[in-house]
């Protein structure tokens, strides 16, 4: 993801964007809980479930994608970096992570600490609130 985003200006260092401990407290909410419970705690097997979980884990993660760029052409109209293919491509990398946790853990909650972790750093350090709008 870092190859990817640094080399397209996704990710490029700023200085500390202000505002961290409400922002810590609203990421860990909206798009890290919000996000984790339907597409791995809803649409993942639990770990002792059989029925095929990397099915589970591609559709989950197309979803998750797919959610994205409907977010940003419908409520969310300012997030136009939502459009971009280099960061649909990273919601991928980060999608197939956190289903990869879900299974291996069995628990939601290393999903959520990995997807609320990675937006809080881009946020606060690697220009996302200013691509935000």
């Amino acid at each position: 993801m870092a190859a990817i985003g640094f080399s397209t200006g996704l990710y490029r260092l700023t200085e500390t964007a202000p505002g961290l401990p409400l922002r810590l407290l609203i990421v860990w909410i909206i798009p890290a809980l919000g996000e984790e419970l339907p597409f791995r705690g809803l649409l993942l097997p639990g770990r002792d479930e059989t029925r095929r979980p990397w099915l589970w884990v591609a559709v989950s993660t197309g979803l998750y994608v797919a959610w994205h760029p409907f977010e940003a052409l419908t409520f969310l109209p300012h997030a136009t970096t939502f459009l971009r293919w280099d960061f649909l491509l990273c919601t991928a990398i980060l999608g197939l992570a956190c289903a990869a946790m879900r299974l291996r853990t069995g628990s939601l909650w290393p999903a959520v600490l990995l997807h609320g972790g990675f937006v809080v750093i881009w946020q606060t350090w690697l220009g996302g609130v200013s691509a935000l709008g």
